[in-house]
Parts: structure tokens; sequence; C-alpha cells
């Protein structure tokens, strides 16, 4: 019977290593090493397979946003489990729209919280109210949208991001508004990345378009939300297949590109530019 480490991540790369190795594929180097507390073991895969360098760590959660490489690409992905305080955001107590990170992350700390790090989170008009559903602190904004519709918000399959008080959940749009899940916190976008560990339909290979993109992919348990945006401009087929084979997140979906943007201080980042719609992020007490 397979231990928990052969069942987990590491065990996964591990067993692609040893694929590729067979099939007499490029492969990187793979190094182990005790992690800083000496209690877990960290997998450090460099270039391997093609699928990056990415840390692993059995047992216990990353820290809040690691860089990692795919196919040549450079992304940031911030993963956060299940319990942690994810939280969805539009407009202040005044039904002002946020807006960008500085005015948010100087209102948290005012309460005595702190913004580890947070993305644009999902489409929005030009009077940044939600194209779809959003669910933040306040009340509702929006509806579902089930019909296809011009833009990538509107290439079906489409979706909706779902923060619940047991962990997290990516939902194609027609089955949420079938069946609407219990969620405190909810963004609809699109197009879906991944649907059911398969890319969307209408992705292809060979697309020359390309830009600066950002999404959510959730853990097949529910318990772990991948944030990912990319360093420079990439395809849909190209961001998709990171989701797909490295975070290997059943579903996914995508909030934007173009505008996207990143609010994580622990890697000296936090992205300006044009005022954005709805934000996701995680809140933690100020040190």
């Amino acid at each position: 019977m397979a231990s928990g480490a052969e069942r987990g991540p590491l065990g996964r790369a591990m067993r692609r290593v040893a694929e590729w190795l067979r099939a007499g594929r490029p492969c990187g180097v793979v190094a182990l090493r005790p992690a800083a507390s000496g209690s877990t073991t960290v997998a450090t895969l460099l270039g391997v397979a093609g699928l990056g360098t990415l840390l692993l760590t059995p047992g216990a959660a990353w820290a809040a946003c690691e860089r990692l490489e795919h196919e040549g690409r450079g992304h940031v992905v911030c993963r956060v489990e299940a319990g942690a305080d994810v939280r969805l955001w539009l407009r202040d107590g005044t039904g002002r729209v946020w807006g960008d990170f500085r005015r948010l992350d100087q209102a948290l700390a005012a309460q005595g919280e702190r913004l580890v790090f947070a993305m644009n989170a999902g489409m929005y008009h030009a009077d940044r109210g939600p194209v779809g559903l959003f669910l933040g602190e306040g009340e509702p904004e929006g509806q579902v949208v089930t019909s296809a519709g011009p833009g990538n918000f509107g290439m079906l399959p489409n979706g909706v991001f779902c923060v619940k008080d047991a962990g997290f959940a990516v939902v194609e749009s027609r089955a949420f508004a079938a069946d609407p899940p219990d969620c405190r916190g909810a963004s609809q976008s699109g197009p879906m990345l991944v649907i059911d560990g398969e890319l969307h339909p209408r992705f292809l290979v060979d697309s020359t378009s390309r830009f600066v993109r950002n999404g959510v992919g959730v853990s097949a348990d529910g318990r772990v939300a991948h944030f990912v945006i990319s360093d420079r401009p990439v395809t849909f087929h190209e961001f998709g297949r990171l989701f797909r084979d490295v975070l290997e997140t059943p579903q996914a979906l995508y909030f934007d590109g173009n505008v996207s943007r990143l609010h994580a201080p622990a890697l000296g980042r936090s992205d300006v530019g044009r005022r954005l719609g709805p934000l996701v992020g995680l809140v933690a007490p100020a040190e």
C-alpha cells in the first residue's frame, strides 16, 4: 500500500519524473532537502519534464505565494487552504468601489488586519460593477449569467468561484444556477480554464492571443485554492495547462487578462494601474 507521501503531491511529482526518464525525455534536477523545521521534506523540481520549479511540502501549508516556472514561463501561485480567511471585496461601507489594493490594505490595517495577498477577481463593467454574480462583504450584486455572449466572459462554459466555510469550489455557471452552493463569497467569470480535468474545448494550442492572465483553481477535495497570475503574456491553452498538469486542479476559472494585477508584500510586489472591480485576497492579523 502506498504511503501518504507517495499518494500526495510529492509522490505524484516523483512518478512523473520516473515516467519521463523511462521515456528518455529531457529532465532537470530533483533535489531533496530537509525543511527549516526539520520535520518535513521539501522537493524542489527544477525544470522537471517541463513542469518547472515548484516547492512541495507534504503535510504542511505552503507560504501564501511562491514563484513557479512552467514551460519556461514565470508565474506566481498563491496557495490557500480551507479555513483561511479568504474574502472578496467590491465596495467599501459607503458604496464606493475599492478599486485598488492600497486603499483596501489601509482599511484592513485600521482594523488590526493585513492583506497577505490579493488579486483582481472577475470581469466588470465600466462602472466597475460585476458582469455576473458577485457576493462580497455586502449584499449580492448581479446575477448568474448562463447564456453565451461576447468576449471571454461569454465563452461557455464559464463559472463561479465560491468561498465556503469548509473550503472552496469552482462551479460551472449553469450548474451553479440550478443548485446554488452555500457560498459566503462568490464571483462569476469566464471562461472556465479546466472543466472536470479537461481544458476548455475552445482553447487552441497554436493560439497567438497572449495576455498577462490570472485565475483560480480548486483541488478535487475542495480544500485548497490556487490563485495564479502569469508574469508575462500567455495564451489560454498555456495558462490552462498549468492548472491541469502542474497544480492538478480539476476545476479552474479565468479571472481576467490585460488588467490582471497582484498584491503580494512577501514577494515585494504590489501592482498598480487602472482601477479594478472585484477583488479577492487572504487576510491575517496584523503583525
